[in-house]
């Protein structure tokens, strides 16, 4: 069965207590009444975040009541099974499609944002083996310090071009203590003002060094480039 059957064979037993004209919106009385309409209110949260917002829920009572009072059910159990596999699996279908087109044209705004490049200046290296490019020169007066919070956009990868982090792809900026990062944005983050968007090419040796950090997919020793947008100082 479908992984959203679990939930819904749960939330069956319970959701009788949200409809708004059943008996059980009147005062609750007693610990079985309070279980019993929590587990229907927590059921329908569950059901609703796993995108089933268009559920009747006067016929869900009608079903749940029918169980319970062993009533004739209006569709075997049979036929119902069919009928829930056949519509998970079209929700499913839906919200995966769904998924990708917004994973594509989150894709497409980060190749953009990749691409551009408005100025043409040499790489610079300072003296700890930091590599930067600007990409991008923005309208900022200020560096930001050590002890500043700073607001950013980024986009990681190794030198084989794999990527293991990005807030472009994420289409979310982030926002972190200077101070808390490896040391090769700590120094070039310093660098930088409000609107500069960089290339950055760190050696291992101001990143995570030999330790690495497999958990990202950054093996040991390896030498990590990102593009890096100052958006705010905090």
């Amino acid at each position: 069965m479908h992984k959203f059957n679990l939930i819904i064979l749960i939330a069956a037993i319970a959701l009788s207590a949200c409809n708004p004209n059943d008996a059980f919106t009147q005062k609750l009385e007693t610990e079985l009444d309070s279980v019993s309409y929590s587990l229907g209110a927590f059921n329908a949260l569950q059901l609703q975040g796993q995108g089933l917002e268009q559920l009747n829920a006067d016929v869900l009572s009608m079903g749940i009541k029918h169980i319970f009072n062993k009533d004739s059910l209006l569709i075997s159990e049979v036929e119902s099974q069919k009928i829930l596999e056949n519509y998970f699996k079209k929700l499913q279908e839906k919200l995966e499609a769904e998924k990708l087109r917004l994973k594509d044209s989150i894709l497409a705004v980060a190749q953009i944002w990749l691409e551009g490049k408005e100025v043409n200046e040499e790489v610079i290296t300072t003296s700890s083996g930091l590599q930067y490019e600007v990409l991008v020169k923005g309208k900022g007066k200020i560096n930001p310090t050590a002890e500043n919070q700073v607001t950013v956009h980024y986009h990681g990868s190794l030198n084989d071009s794999t990527v293991f982090d990005s807030s472009i792809e994420r289409g979310s900026p982030v926002s972190f203590p200077l101070n808390g990062v490896i040391p090769g944005w700590v120094e070039a983050l310093q660098l930088m003002k409000v609107g500069d968007k960089w290339k950055l090419t760190i050696p291992s040796s101001l990143a995570y060094a030999e330790r690495g950090m497999p958990q990202a997919g950054i093996p040991p020793n390896a030498n990590l480039i990102f593009i890096v947008e100052l958006i705010s100082i905090q």
